[in-house]
Order: C-alpha cells, then sequence, then structure tokens
C-alpha cells in the first residue's frame, strides 16, 4: 500500500514535464457589489507540447495564482494537432480569423526564426514552430489574436492528409506541382527559337 502513492507521484512527475505552458495576459477585473468593489484576476494561457499540439485556456479567481491553475487546465482540455512541415515550421500559407482579429502565417526557410508578434508568438513557441512569418492585422486584442490564430492553425493541412482525402498517394500530391511546369518549359521555348 505504501508503494503506490510514491509510484502515483512519479507517474505525476512525468507527465507534468509534457506540456509546457506561457502565461499571455493577466487582467484585473471586479465586480460591483452592494457594499463596493469585488476584485478578481483573468488570467489567459497557451499550453503545448511543442511537438505539434497546442491549445489555450482562460480562467478567473479572486487569486492570481489559482486564475492561471483553471486557465491551465481549461488549455489542456482544449488542445489540438497541428501537422509541422520537417518538425520546424508550417506546410502552408493561411490565414486565421475570429471577430476583429485577422493573422497572416507564412512558411519561412530554415534558419528564420519566429517572427510573430506577443500572443501569437507564444502559440508558435507551445506548438513547437521554429521558423514562421506571421502578421497580426486587426484586432490588437490578445484573446482575439489567440483565437485567430488557432483557427489558421486548424485549416493547416499537410499532404498525407490531402492525399487521404483525394484518394491518391502522397508522392502524387507532392509531384504534381513540380511536375506540371517542368512539361510545360520546352513547349513554351518551341516557338521562341523557331
Amino acid at each position: 500500500m505504501a508503494r503506490e502513492p510514491r509510484g502515483r507521484g512519479r507517474r505525476d512527475r512525468d507527465e507534468t514535464p509534457e506540456f509546457a505552458d506561457r502565461l499571455v495576459a493577466i487582467n484585473r477585473v471586479s465586480k460591483t457589489v452592494k457594499g463596493g468593489k469585488r476584485f478578481g484576476f483573468a488570467a489567459l494561457v497557451v499550453v503545448g507540447d511543442q511537438k505539434g499540439r497546442v491549445g489555450f485556456g482562460k480562467g478567473k479567481a479572486k487569486e492570481v495564482p489559482e486564475a492561471i491553475r483553471k486557465a491551465t487546465e481549461a488549455a489542456k482540455r482544449n488542445m489540438i494537432r497541428v501537422p509541422l512541415r520537417e518538425g520546424r515550421t508550417l506546410h502552408h500559407d493561411m490565414e486565421g480569423r475570429h471577430g476583429a482579429g485577422k493573422v497572416v502565417m507564412r512558411t519561412a526557410p530554415e534558419g528564420t526564426g519566429i517572427i510573430a508578434g506577443g500572443p501569437m508568438r507564444a502559440v508558435f513557441e507551445m506548438l513547437g514552430i521554429k521558423d514562421v512569418v506571421s502578421k497580426s492585422l486587426g484586432s490588437q486584442n490578445p484573446y482575439n489574436m489567440i483565437r485567430a490564430t488557432i483557427d489558421g492553425l486548424q485549416k493547416e493541412s499537410s499532404p498525407r492528409m490531402v492525399a487521404q482525402r483525394r484518394g491518391k498517394k502522397v508522392a502524387d500530391v507532392l509531384n504534381r506541382g513540380t511536375a506540371a511546369p517542368a512539361a510545360e518549359a520546352p513547349a513554351a521555348d518551341a516557338p521562341a527559337q523557331a
């Protein structure tokens, strides 16, 4: 019986480093009641495993640590999986929207780094993206920016997913874009020589 709690504690310790979390925003909120005002805190947290899974959550409580804990738990419940190219960047460019928030995300060559503003940077770091270029064009509200970023990331599809959807092989999907221009190039050169 004494061994069981020790084993359970070890398992909990192994699970906690699985996810990294980043506090994006903390906001003091007040509620006006008959006797005056009651103050509380709202926290916005992004959680990820830095291997293609990410989620965000918000929590409210009377104390900051409790609000962060609630937000972290909510983020772990709402995680999404995003396919990454070579484990470092996106497969294709995309836009994300939420309310007045609009973000643009583009793939980037190796060594570019994360070019992104505050809340978006937190999402990319927790996701495990190493090279990306992004821009927020709408609302600067961190909640809307994160939701717009997550909306864009959900549209991400890998060549494997596209091939599966079309009922083809991955090679057919990948080679289709590169083979077509090569076939057209000699035809375009032929009239110029004649």
